[in-house]
C-alpha cells in the first residue's frame, strides 16, 4: 500500500488547482478517499467531531451485504441446476451463479458511479461514497432473469431522479435502490414478475448447458399463494424457506445470510435495532390479524413466520428500512416508522394480489412520512418539556 501511497502523492499536484488535470480533481479525490483514509480535518463549521464517517458506515453495510450475495450466487446455480434436472457439485453451482450475478453488478456501479462522477465534476463537488451500497443493493433485489440494459436503465433514473436532482447523497428523500427496483417493476412488469425470471435458464460459458425443463415451475412462495383458488394454497413451511434454496430475487431468499448482515450492521451501530426489530413485529402484527379476520385467500391464511421470511422481507427490514437517510431519525420515531412498514408490507401482500412481494411499496410509502413522524415526535416533546416548565414555575 506503500507504494500506492506514493503513486497517488505524486501525481496529486496534476489534480490540484492550476494542474493539467484539475478539471477532475474530484475524480482523484474519489479514488484517493476510496483506497485511503483523509488526512485532512474540518477546520471550521463543524460542532461535532465523529470517527464514524459515510466511508466507514457504507463499506460496513457492503460487507454486510456479502452473506447475501455469495449465498444468491450459489442459489443462483442450485436453482438452474435443479430445473434441468442435473446434479452439480459446489463448485459448479456457484460458478453459475457467479458468472450470472456478476454482469448485473459490473453494470449497476458503471452506469450508477459514472453518472455520480459527471454530476460531481460538473458541480464541483466531491464524489460521494453513497452509490457504494446502493450499486451492490440494486443486483441483489431482482430477478436472475433481469436484462442487463434494464438494469442500467433503472440505476439511471434512479441516479438521476432520485438523488441528484435532490442535492445528492444525504439529500434524498426515497431509497435510490428501492426507486429503481419500482422503476423496473412498473416499467418492464413482465421482466420482474411471473414464473420464469426467477431461474436462469440460459447455459453461460458453457456451464449447466440445457433449458429449463418442460413443466418446471420457478414461481415464488408468494406468488403461487397470491393466485392459490383455496384459502390453504400457500406452500407449507420448510427449511428451504430459512436456507434460501427457493427462488425469489438474489439476495432476498437466505434468512440466515441475511441475519449474519444483520450481527454486523448491529454491532457495528451502522443500523437502528430499533428499526429492525419493529418492521418484524409490525409485519407478525398484521399477519396475526389477517389470520382471524381477513379475506378467505391463501396469503391471509399464511402463518405470520412465513410471511417474514418470505419475499423481501427481512432484507428490506435489514437493509432498507434502516437507511440512515431516509428513515426516521428520532429514536422514538424509528419504532414507529419500522412498525408501520412491516403493517403496510402485509397489508399490501393480502389485499393487493398484483403485488404479492410488499416490502418495495411499503419502505416507498414511509420514506414520505418519516420526516412527518419525526416532527410529531419533536412537538411531542417539546410540548411535554413545556408543560413541565409551567408545573416547575408554579
Amino acid at each position: 500500500m506503500n507504494a500506492l501511497r506514493n503513486y497517488f502523492n505524486k501525481i496529486k499536484p496534476n489534480f490540484e488547482e492550476g494542474g493539467k488535470y484539475h478539471a477532475f480533481r474530484s475524480v482523484y479525490e474519489g479514488f484517493e478517499s476510496f483506497l485511503f483514509v483523509p488526512n485532512t480535518t474540518s477546520k471550521s463549521g463543524v460542532h461535532i467531531h465523529d470517527s464514524i464517517d459515510s466511508k466507514r458506515i457504507m463499506s460496513m453495510v457492503v460487507i454486510a451485504l456479502m452473506p447475501a450475495m455469495l449465498f444468491g450466487m450459489y442459489n443462483v446455480g442450485y436453482q438452474h441446476f435443479k430445473a434441468i434436472g442435473v446434479d452439480a457439485g459446489f463448485w459448479s453451482l456457484f460458478g453459475y451463479g457467479f458468472l450470472a450475478v456478476l454482469p448485473k453488478i459490473i453494470v449497476s456501479y458503471v452506469v450508477g458511479l459514472g453518472i455520480e462522477f459527471v454530476a460531481a465534476q460538473w458541480k464541483h463537488e466531491e464524489i460521494q461514497e453513497g452509490y457504494l451500497v446502493t450499486g451492490l443493493l440494486v443486483p441483489l433485489i431482482v430477478p436472475v432473469e433481469c436484462p442487463l440494459w434494464i438494469i442500467a436503465v433503472a440505476v439511471a433514473f434512479s441516479v438521476i431522479f432520485c438523488k441528484e436532482v435532490f442535492g445528492g447523497t444525504g439529500m434524498n428523500v426515497f431509497n435510490p435502490a428501492l426507486i429503481a427496483r419500482a422503476f423496473m417493476f412498473f416499467a418492464y412488469p413482465v421482466k420482474m414478475s411471473g414464473d420464469a425470471v426467477w431461474v436462469a435458464k440460459d447455459a453461460i460459458c458453457g456451464i449447466g448447458a440445457g433449458n429449463v425443463v418442460d413443466g418446471f415451475s420457478g414461481a415464488t412462495a408468494l406468488g403461487q399463494a397470491a393466485t392459490a383458488t383455496s384459502s390453504a394454497g400457500f406452500a407449507p413451511f420448510n427449511m428451504d424457506m430459512i436456507t434460501g434454496l427457493i427462488p425469489g430475487s438474489i439476495g432476498e431468499t437466505s434468512v440466515i445470510a441475511i441475519a449474519i448482515g444483520a450481527v454486523i450492521l448491529l454491532w457495528t451501530g451502522v443500523a437502528s435495532w430499533k428499526t429492525m426489530l419493529s418492521v418484524f413485529v409490525g409485519g407478525a402484527v398484521m399477519a396475526l390479524i389477517f389470520n382471524a379476520v381477513g379475506p378467505d385467500t391463501a396469503i391471509a391464511h399464511m402463518p405470520w413466520y412465513e410471511h417474514l421470511c418470505l419475499g423481501g422481507f427481512c432484507f428490506g427490514a435489514v437493509f432498507m428500512a434502516t437507511d440512515p437517510v431516509t428513515s426516521a431519525r428520532t429514536e422514538i420515531g424509528k419504532y414507529w416508522y419500522g412498525f408501520l412498514i412491516g403493517i403496510m408490507a402485509i397489508v399490501i401482500r393480502v389485499l393487493n394480489p398484483g403485488y404479492p412481494e410488499g416490502m418495495m411499496l411499503a419502505i416507498l410509502l414511509l420514506n414520505v412520512f418519516a420526516p412527518l413522524i419525526d416532527y410529531f415526535v419533536v412537538q411531542s416533546n417539546i410540548s411535554k418539556r413545556a408543560k413541565r416548565a409551567i408545573k416547575s414555575n408554579n
